[in-house]
């Protein structure tokens, strides 16, 4: 189960941009094959996506270049065992030699990464849940049990998501963890087709953003929860016992000039009006869960809202970008409580664990994450499984590149509990 070939192409994502498709090929004849995200709102920090910058081809984002590293990886990982994750992302990380992996790109090692392990599961004739259970263990320490995310959706769009004047760039309903995923699945579904129903009812636009949430030209964030709430109710469901809602407000994208500018609502706050407009719209509606609620080098902000919420979770997204070393300064400052993991932030699978084990070792909720340019590579369902995340993000239950991943996720249930 030796390494032998990599083969690379470029294939597109959900937004219409070029991004890698990788294969490894064993000598035992097995293979694997990895295609990876790419975000649109992304965070300073993040490890580097290697573009072409060539204008004559896909507007200057062609990944022609990510595919030629990806493939001369072979020269250091030929003979190596796909079953030695973490040998092979350090050989990576090893020949990039860059601090944000901007030699190789973040996307080609990621690419080959992933595509090992998938082969590596598949050699062993398992699947790609089990094998990553295992990876886990071993790199974590300890006896990981596997268990089903509870999915957040995300049903509305706004911000960089969506083409429209809504200010908030997700927001989400996350089913109780009374129900078990399939049931909490379709009963977010229902609420989907509700929310749809009662759009086309007030005259406004059902076309959908980014990750298949709804993307009407609302005036104010309450005027979009108002309508979620309502939705809730129309399914049939009680809000907060059965359903609740949870905000991606990516307040990185909304801050310039020393202050947060909410251009759809024609507001703008300093750092600690911006803690108060929070608090009071996650008091006024019981919000569940806030990720990003403060751009990414607001610390100060970070650090008031966490220690005024201990039963909000906080979802550190942008200002951790899936990186132990920064989790670590966010866990010594008490700022979030919990962290948004997304592969591609990082760029390889070991590393990715690695937080993933500081967090939890640490007291965070972990939450894995789509981007929004996604493919229907379903990765993030295996590994949410493995690494008992606890929750997923993974857009709207719409969009074959969202479907996917609940889609998988629903053939893991069966698989362990049918």
């Amino acid at each position: 189960m030796k390494i032998s070939k990599i083969k690379s192409i470029e294939v597109l994502d959900s937004r219409a941009r070029p991004t890698l498709c990788t294969t490894v090929y064993l000598d035992d004849g097995n293979t694997g094959q990895a295609m990876v995200p790419s975000g649109a709102s992304t965070g300073q920090l993040e490890a580097y996506e290697l573009r072409d910058k060539n204008d004559q081809r896909y507007g200057g984002l062609g990944v022609q270049n990510a595919v030629k590293n990806s493939e001369e990886a072979l020269k250091i990982l030929k003979g190596v065992s796909s079953e030695d994750q973490l040998i092979i992302d350090n050989k990576l990380i090893e020949l990039d030699a860059t601090e944000n992996k901007s030699k190789l790109g973040a996307n080609a090692i990621l690419s080959v990464s992933l595509a090992c392990a998938r082969a590596a599961s598949n050699s062993m004739s398992i699947s790609l849940y089990e094998y990553l259970n295992i990876m886990y263990k071993g790199i974590s320490n300890k006896n990981s049990t596997m268990s089903l995310p509870v999915p957040m959706l995300n049903i509305m769009n706004g911000g960089c998501h969506a083409n429209n004047n809504v200010d908030i760039q997700e927001f989400m309903i996350i089913p109780s963890n009374k129900f078990n995923f399939k049931d909490g699945l379709m009963k977010s579904v229902e609420v989907y087709t509700n929310l749809k129903s009662l759009l086309k009812e007030k005259g406004f636009s059902v076309s959908v953003g980014d990750e298949g949430g709804f993307a009407p030209n609302l005036k104010t964030s309450e005027e979009v929860l108002d309508l979620i709430i309502l939705s809730i109710e129309r399914a049939g469901l009680i809000y907060l016992d059965d359903m609740s809602i949870a905000l991606d407000c990516a307040a990185s994208e909304l801050f310039s000039e020393d202050s947060y500018k909410l251009t759809g609502e024609n507001k703008k706050f300093s750092s600690d009006e911006m803690v108060f407009y929070m608090q009071a719209l996650v008091d006024k509606y019981e919000i569940k869960s806030v990720e990003d609620p403060f751009d990414e080098k607001d610390w100060d902000a970070w650090k008031t809202f966490t220690k005024n919420n201990n039963d909000l979770q906080i979802v550190g997204d942008d200002i951790f970008v899936t990186q132990e070393k920064i989790l670590r300064k966010g866990i010594d400052s008490k700022v979030a409580n919990s962290i948004l993991v997304k592969l591609n932030q990082v760029g390889t699978l070991s590393e990715t664990m690695q937080a993933i084990s500081l967090a939890k070792n640490s007291g965070y909720k972990t939450i894995i994450s789509h981007r929004s340019g996604e493919t229907e590579d379903s990765f993030i369902a295996d590994l949410a499984v493995a690494v008992d995340a606890g929750q997923i993000k993974t857009g709207a239950p719409a969009r074959s590149d969202r479907t996917a991943k609940y889609n998988r996720l629903l053939l893991i249930e069966d698989e362990l509990y049918p």
